[in-house]
């Protein structure tokens, strides 16, 4: 009989955890802010507006928050791919070349939309690149689809694919991370010698860093060489470069160089007495965050994305210098938690919940009410007067579009 009783009680307990996460799950969802503003007349900000949108908006997804509380998003030329923390995977917007995995090659899509060939996978990690899509299992599984043109979904062919399809290069392996770069794709898979890199796709600007000299593209993926004694635990992709993060924070970058300095065909190693907990790409500049706050950038005269517009010191190298890390000195003082980059444009978010952007503003991407180009960072206005210390923000950003995640404290 006691032993009937403690097994009911076991019973109970259990169910009042579950409806405990399930509530707490349920009071993320409801909580959870997901706003949208720049280029939008490919329907890319979510919005029902097919145009730009030169603030920020407040989206009202109800078939993603009936998916569970988002936990990450990637976002590409013209398309969204959202994470959900259950593992479950939405699309939305332009889907030409089959970018958003439905089985088609649509034009595009109003609403996101379950990836219902991943439902029997838990993803864990995913990515948008110009027209194609990564996805990552917590099995190390990787599934690419979308433009196959140049190789960049590495199934050993040229072909378009409009479903995820598993990369058979990585089933033995366990893949821990894959970036979407615009016409390549570099993966992170973690191996019994180590974690190593793979990247495949187009290599004309170097960005595939496994010759010495420039390929015009490949299929199936190949290992990149250069890192014995490195163990990476980072990697990013956007445009024609790649760039790795160190579990020391050290940076490498790789393929069309930044500003005026050459491309690299093979994996550079950037000193600095700063160490770097994350980088992120554009397709000529990229920030990077160190441990401490501060944000650095590689690149960036063009446009204003540079916050000093008087310096000028990268103009001045000649071909094949190297380029150089600077800090983006106008953010002194503050410290940076979150950044994200554009095709041309630059986001940050500050310990207090503050965004910053700046950059090119053509396509009003940066949020700013204005199509004018920014050389330094100037505060995005969510609506409302109150900065949530407390929450966590999140930024996104597309070629010309930013998304921003207000999670609940």
């Amino acid at each position: 009989m006691g032993t009937a009783v403690m097994e009911v009680n076991q019973k109970s307990k259990r169910s009042i955890i579950e409806q405990q996460k399930d509530n707490e799950n349920q009071r993320e969802k409801q909580e959870q802010q997901l706003w949208s503003w720049g280029a939008g007349t490919d329907g890319q900000l979510g919005s029902v507006r097919l145009q730009d949108e030169h603030l920020p908006q407040l989206l009202n997804l109800p078939s993603l928050s009936s998916a569970g509380c988002v936990s990450m998003l990637a976002c590409g030329g013209a398309h969204v791919v959202a994470l959900t923390s259950g593992g479950k995977v939405l699309t939305w917007r332009r889907g030409n070349s089959g970018q958003l995995g439905h089985g088609d090659m649509a034009n595009s899509l109003l609403t996101p939309k379950l990836v219902m060939s991943l439902e029997s996978y838990f993803i864990t990690q995913v990515s948008a690149g110009w027209s194609h899509s990564g996805f990552v299992s917590d099995e190390g599984c990787v599934f690419t689809c979308g433009d196959g043109s140049f190789g960049q979904l590495g199934h050993g062919d040229y072909r378009s694919h409009c479903s995820p399809v598993k990369v058979s290069f990585f089933v033995n392996k366990n893949v821990e991370q894959i970036a979407c770069g615009m016409h390549h794709s570099l993966v992170l898979s973690k191996e019994s010698s180590g974690n190593l890199l793979y990247e495949f796709g187009s290599g004309k600007r170097g960005q595939l860093a496994i010759s010495i000299d420039r390929i015009k593209s490949v299929n199936t993926p190949e290992i990149i060489r250069g890192f014995d004694g490195v163990q990476i635990v980072t990697i990013a992709a956007n445009g024609d470069h790649s760039a790795p993060l160190s579990a020391d924070g050290e940076l490498y970058t790789w393929g069309r160089g930044f500003g005026a300095s050459s491309d690299f065909l093979s994996p550079q190693h950037l000193p600095s007495s700063s160490k770097f907990s994350k980088v992120v790409l554009g397709w000529s500049h990229a920030l990077v965050l160190s441990d401490i706050g501060e944000v650095f950038m590689l690149g960036g005269n063009h446009h204003g994305k540079l916050s000093n517009p008087e310096n000028t010191i990268l103009s001045k190298h000649s071909s094949g210098e190297a380029a150089v890390l600077e800090r983006v000195s106008s953010l002194d003082g503050m410290k940076i938690v979150e950044i994200a980059a554009g095709a041309e444009h630059s986001v940050v978010v500050t310990e207090d919940g503050a965004i910053k952007t700046w950059g090119w503003g053509e396509h009003v991407q940066l949020g700013l009410g204005s199509t004018s180009d920014e050389s330094s960072p100037r505060t995005v206005s969510l609506g409302d007067e109150v900065v949530h210390k407390d929450g966590t923000v999140r930024v996104y950003c597309g070629s010309r579009f930013t998304y921003t995640i207000r999670f609940p404290p």
